[in-house]
């Protein structure tokens, strides 16, 4: 029998915390009354129907509350959002609960079936479809307005009445994790899985590319080694390794796509159906009507967003890309300046001042990169955005751009305007070497530090309370209420992708850039894992079937490195002396042989299958039974009319036997 919401028991005796809530102090009591009646209420009446209670302490209530589900409800959650788990037949389908049965440890009594990402990424949704119905406003603040279809909890966000939501960590689980995942050091995989089923899809996602990329450069620093080691100066014999790089960077990023098809059907979310996408948080306007939806929401006119998209931050971003270069120039100059002191006293220090340019041009680098991001969230925050998928896409597009050109202008300008090999190897050492020992410090290390001095103080305050309530929960609660937001993965695929454009760019000038990316790599791996266990709160899992434009970002960098490299070699003594008359011949044999290069490189990614044989016969075998299934609904509803009609009075069945007879023969 199919199980309704009505069903569902907000009560529960054995309470099992999953996130917290934590309101603003001062908070009036008629907004709390108010808001936790609609997370409780039933599902019918517009509530959430989820399970509430205010974390006791010494001094009272402080507006913080532990939300939970029954089991049931986390259950029909779990159908209501399209979790995909395995079935008995080890194939992966939609959970529903009428099937339950069907799927692979299910149980009435086993409360594991759903693993805690995914029982607080279904509250997280619950909490986040909670709509305003007649409310014109939050009870007690005449100025947050409501409207029906209206998010109440971006509303109280937006009005800063609400201050945080996060999922609690499981303590058991995440000291297991961490003493598989970083608390041994060796030499092997990461537990992905246990990764994915704690933190979820999109951060395993992050952690097996990273793995993988690494893994992936290890053929080039073991041919770069060589290369570095007995032809240093002779830059002709650079040519193989050039052609292998460009070779290298289509193959890794094909490769890829197949192994994420594969874990990400492993864990259900290939399969994932998208969901319509509401408003982001933060998008205003004037209410109207959605045509889609027919729900009032706020309309925003395009033709505004777009004047000020192309009058306010292309200038802008501009602007910033000049001021850019212009820092660039001064960095020239200040080479100048190290080159002329050498010359002058050809000492030892002498020759550690030329090195001292470009360690404070990259600490600017990364001085300015983090300066542009916070302006580029407020314009992009600005154009005023309606979906967070758009957001984050003009987000994106204007940090790379900024951050390709701010990290890569110098290497470009020395090498195709300077033509300075030996500066160019300087340059570009100097800058990935120096971008990741900041990245390090300022990601890990130093909030790491941070953290670990905030605990300690914490746990001396809440011992020095004597607390007769339940205190490894209070002191949990606020301990981790205090901790840092994890913000996402930008910032490290943005690390991976700079890093890649260092390595593929200019490849052929320093081959040990894959070298010290492997290096760097190998400890990002184990300091990302410190700070998500022990730096910033849980996030909430997100389902993801890919790395999204990451991978389209990825792949542009390495169309770009078949260019640049293709006119370094052009510009090799070598292949110079091959045209010793004509330079214009040059020209068009780099430009043919640069596109031969780009065309096998496209053919290469059109040869080799996004998903694995298997992947993709399963993925049709689910399409093809789901067919069936729906035209066996359909035949079963057809006959269904059928007999209702049937069984009418005889006018109504008279009528129905005219109009078979009326139908056309076939």
């Amino acid at each position: 029998m199919k199980e309704s919401w009505s069903s569902v028991d907000t009560l529960e005796t054995n309470f099992r915390p999953l996130v917290v809530i934590e309101l603003a102090k001062g908070t009036k009591e008629e907004t709390i009354e108010w808001f936790t009646k609609r997370i409780v209420d039933k599902k019918a009446n517009g509530g959430a129907q989820l399970l509430i209670k205010p974390l006791v302490t010494e001094n009272g209530n402080e507006n913080i509350y532990l939300v939970g589900a029954s089991h049931l409800r986390l259950l029909l959650g779990a159908e209501n959002v399209g979790l995909v788990k395995e079935c008995n037949d080890n194939s992966m389908r939609a959970f529903t609960y009428s099937s339950r049965k069907t799927f692979k440890d299910f149980a009435d009594d086993n409360q594991n079936f759903l693993t805690m990402s995914e029982c607080q990424y279904i509250i997280k949704h619950e909490l986040e479809n909670l709509r305003a119905k007649d409310e014109k406003m939050i009870p007690g603040y005449p100025q947050a307005k409501l409207y029906p279809g209206k998010s109440i909890v971006r509303r109280l966000l937006t009005n800063g009445i609400l201050v945080q939501i996060f999922p609690l960590h499981d303590r058991e689980e995440l000291k297991k994790l961490r003493h598989t995942w970083y608390g041994q050091v060796k030499i092997g995989y990461q537990p992905l899985d246990e990764i994915r089923c704690y933190f979820g899809e999109t951060i395993a996602l992050y952690f097996g590319f990273l793995e993988y990329f690494t893994f992936a450069l290890i053929p080039m620093a073991v041919i770069g080694i060589p290369y570095y080691v007995f032809a240093w100066e002779d830059y002709d014999k650079y040519v193989m390794f050039a052609t292998f790089n460009l070779l290298w960077s289509t193959v890794i990023l094909e490769v890829w796509k197949r192994i994420c098809a594969v874990m990400t059907y492993r864990w259900g979310t290939l399969l994932m159906k998208r969901q319509f996408e509401e408003p982001r948080p933060g998008f205003h306007g004037v209410l109207g009507i959605n045509p889609v939806t027919g729900r009032e929401e706020p309309v925003y006119s395009s033709i505004k967003r777009q004047l000020r998209i192309y009058f306010v931050s292309v200038p802008f971003v501009c602007l910033c890309l000049y001021f850019s270069l212009y820092v660039m120039m001064i960095y020239f100059d200040l080479e100048q300046w190290a080159l002329d002191y050498h010359e002058e006293n050809k000492s030892h220090f002498s020759s550690l001042m030329l090195y001292v340019p470009s360690i404070i041009y990259a600490v600017v680098i990364e001085i300015m990169n983090r300066i542009y991001r916070y302006a580029a969230e407020f314009l992009t925050s600005w154009e005023n955005h309606r979906l967070e998928s758009s957001y984050q896409n003009h987000l994106i597009l204007k940090v790379l751009v900024f951050n390709f050109l701010n990290c890569f202008a110098s290497l470009f300008y020395i090498a195709f305007v300077l033509f300075d090999m030996k500066l160019l190897r300087q340059s570009l050492a100097t800058l990935l070497i120096t971008s990741q020992i900041l990245n390090q410090f300022a990601e890990s290390l130093l909030p790491y530090w941070l953290q670990k001095r905030h605990m300690k103080k914490m746990k001396e305050r809440m011992h020095s309370l004597k607390m007769d309530t339940d205190l490894s929960l209070v002191e949990q609660v606020n301990s981790e209420k205090e901790m840092g937001t994890y913000l996402g993965t930008f910032d490290d695929y943005l690390e991976l992708f700079l890093q890649f454009g260092y390595v593929s760019l200019f490849s052929c000038v320093y081959p040990l850039a894959a070298v010290f990316a492997v290096l760097n790599n190998i400890t990002e791996i184990y300091s990302d894992a410190l700070k998500m266990c022990r730096v910033y709160k849980r996030p909430f899992a997100e389902p993801t079937a890919n790395i999204g434009v990451w991978q389209l970002a990825f792949e542009t960098m390495s169309v770009i490195s078949v260019v640049t490299n293709c006119i370094l070699i052009g510009m090799s003594p070598q292949v110079n002396a091959l045209f010793p008359d004509s330079k214009m011949d040059l020209i068009l044999t780099v430009a043919l042989v640069e596109h031969l290069l780009l065309a096998i490189k496209f053919v290469m990614a059109f040869v080799i299958p996004d998903k694995p044989r298997d992947i993709q016969i399963k993925l049709a075998k689910l399409e093809f039974e789901s067919l069936e299934a729906l035209k066996q609904q359909v035949a079963s509803l057809s006959s269904c009319l059928q007999g209702k009609l049937f069984l009418r009075p005889a006018g109504d069945q008279k009528q129905y036997t005219e109009f078979l007879k009326q139908r056309p023969k076939k």
